[in-house]
């Protein structure tokens, strides 16, 4: 199911995303953000598959963080966008 989702996500124009580390939000960018939630191997189990799909490099994620719910992770990949 996870193949169907990203096939119907495929673009035949350039991307509109940029991966610069420019965190001033400007009228034709908006940053956003991606969050995966679950136990330690369930986090990183899913940024790897997100990079063998092309998603977002590994080194992109931002390390393993604590979250609210005991023995639960989260990381976290900040994308800027452009919106014109």
């Amino acid at each position: 199911m996870t193949t169907s989702f990203f096939a119907d996500t495929c673009q035949t124009t350039p991307p509109l995303v940029s991966t610069n580390d420019f965190t001033e939000t400007t009228p034709e960018r908006e940053s956003v953000k991606v969050v995966i939630y679950g136990s330690k191997k369930g986090v990183n189990n899913t940024i790897l598959t997100l990079y063998k799909l092309g998603f977002a490099q590994v080194n992109e994620w931002s390390p393993l963080l604590p979250s609210s719910n005991p023995g639960e992770v989260m990381s976290i990949l900040t994308r800027h966008i452009l919106t014109t």
